[in-house]
């Protein structure tokens, strides 16, 4: 396996996805705003939306992988038997869960957006939007199954692709949105259902090479399938702990009018990068980390573990200077049109400023979880993930009364620092993870390519800063522009300097 380039892979396809994304977000922004409907729709979309991101981006690979790989390794004939068990058990689970939902739904909305319940008429069309999104659930997770035995057998390409299915039928909706009136949001929560079956069907025609499903409901609960049902939920609460903080956010925010829509429109920006950063690097290195600790190969894991690290930095800090700098300028130039107006702009753009603040720290997350992953424990991260909530929600809540909305990126923030700080104690403690003596040198190299690429940035912004004004139509256009200068510059100071080595885009590992 190359790092780089199995990375680069995941990350073209998460890109083009993600920016699929963007353009959907762009549509809905025009139609609906930060509207009453806005916000109903994204509460309805932030529950599955959530649990794709719990189950897709790593979470269900964490305890899958290497309890998968360690069968594949001694008999293929095993590895079938020990997946289709856990198919079977996680399909009819599913079933269950999502019929009774479906079932008490009014409770269950009213338990995500609390601050609805005294709007009937909003929390009736958040329940009827939810009833329809919901099953996407089911799809979702079965989706990442199939998702987590691709990916053992180093094969990324199309479970990273499987998502741009969901913007497609979602974009395909909203460009008919002037003929759908208030109707719009009904279809494009039935698109997020749709979109779900198909991203399963997708993906089973390539997982069918390595994998083929046999119902069987005589359902055989051995040790192996227990332990690993041990580990899912630690690991979807620990590796997730970014989502579910969001999602702790989004129902704390829905007790303030548009805060729901100012959070999730900043949420999309910076996600954008963390899928390269933390979540690409974290599901390609996990297959040979867990291979590697298998089969005892002390250096093989050091390597690997410390390229990781390095590209996540090398990633997620420009980044993060990037949003903290043009927070203002990338929010307007990306979603100020239509109904999404300045005063909407302005608040997005503060949540925006707090979690580019934080973005390393999401980024970290996932790495150091992938290393305790590796070595099949979940219960450390998980604690440490709980701890991480629970400081995340007596902060977001002591303040809110205070100072509203954005206290909810400062608190999610502060708490992802917290937790990766702990993470990296826990490792060291451990033993299960050390420096390789040129990191802390790449590392200073990164953190002053970055402050040199904020500056130029912070430079070019100042130069077009009349063509990213709200009211400029193609404000957009000079936002990319900008970006790609300072990509390239960035590249450029790291060659010379020797920021990142990029002999490792030959590398395997």
């Amino acid at each position: 396996m190359n790092l780089v380039k199995s990375t680069g892979t995941f990350g073209l396809y998460t890109i083009i996805s993600r920016l699929l994304g963007y353009l959907r977000d762009v549509l809905i922004a025009i139609f609906l705003g930060t509207s009453f409907f806005a916000d109903a729709f994204f509460v309805a979309f932030r529950i599955p939306n959530t649990f794709r991101r719990l189950f897709a981006e790593g979470t269900f690979n964490a305890a899958f992988v290497p309890s998968y790989t360690s069968e594949l390794i001694k008999n293929k004939s095993k590895s079938n038997i020990f997946a289709n068990r856990v198919f079977n058990l996680l399909f009819l689970g599913l079933l269950i869960l999502v019929l009774l939902i479906e079932l008490f739904m009014p409770i269950f909305v009213s338990l995500i957006a609390p601050g609805f319940v005294e709007n009937s008429k909003k929390i009736q069309l958040a329940t009827d939007l939810t009833r329809i999104t919901f099953p996407f659930l089911m799809f979702v997770c079965l989706s990442s199954f199939f998702a987590a035995i691709l990916n053992s057998h180093n094969k990324f390409a199309a479970a990273s692709a499987a998502p741009i299915i969901l913007n497609l039928i979602l974009i395909g909706v909203l460009l008919i949105g002037n003929y759908l009136d208030d109707k719009l949001i009904y279809y494009l929560s039935f698109g997020v259902s749709l979109a779900g079956f198909l991203q399963l069907i997708f993906l089973y025609k390539f997982v069918h090479k390595f994998y083929k499903i046999k119902f069987d409901f005589k359902l055989k609960i051995d040790n192996k399938i227990k332990i690993f049902f041990k580990k899912l939920l630690p690991s979807i609460f620990s590796s997730g702990v970014t989502q579910i903080n969001i999602l702790v956010g989004t129902i704390i925010a829905s007790f303030q009018a548009s805060a729901v829509s100012y959070l999730y429109y900043a949420d999309r920006i910076y996600q954008i990068n963390l899928a390269i950063a933390g979540i690409a690097i974290g599901v390609v290195v996990l297959p040979q980390l867990s291979k590697h600790v298998y089969l005892k190969k002390k250096n093989k894991i050091l390597k690997i573990q410390n390229k990781a690290l390095e590209l996540s930095m090398f990633l997620s800090l420009p980044a993060s200077v990037a949003l903290i700098i043009g927070s203002e300028e990338i929010i307007s130039a990306l979603f100020g049109y239509g109904q999404f107006d300045q005063k909407a702009v302005l608040n997005s753009a503060k949540a925006l400023y707090y979690f580019g603040l934080g973005l390393p720290a999401f980024a970290l997350i996932k790495i150091f979880s992938t290393f305790f992953f590796a070595n099949h424990d979940t219960k450390t991260p998980f604690y440490i993930s709980l701890i991480s909530v629970v400081l995340n929600i007596i902060i977001s809540i002591y303040y809110f009364n205070n100072i509203g909305f954005i206290i909810i990126p400062i608190a999610t923030t502060i708490s992802s620092w917290f937790n990766a700080g702990v993470l990296f104690i826990f490792l060291k403690k451990k033993d299960l993870f050390k420096f390789h003596e040129t990191f802390l040198i790449s590392l200073l190299k990164i953190v002053f390519t970055s402050f040199l690429m904020g500056v130029f940035f912070k430079y070019l912004i100042a130069i077009f800063e009349n063509q990213m004004i709200y009211d400029y139509n193609f404000k957009s256009f000079y936002l990319v522009l900008t970006v790609m200068i300072a990509l390239i510059f960035y590249l450029l100071i790291s060659f010379f300097i020797k920021a990142f080595n990029y002999k490792d885009l030959q590398l395997k590992y």
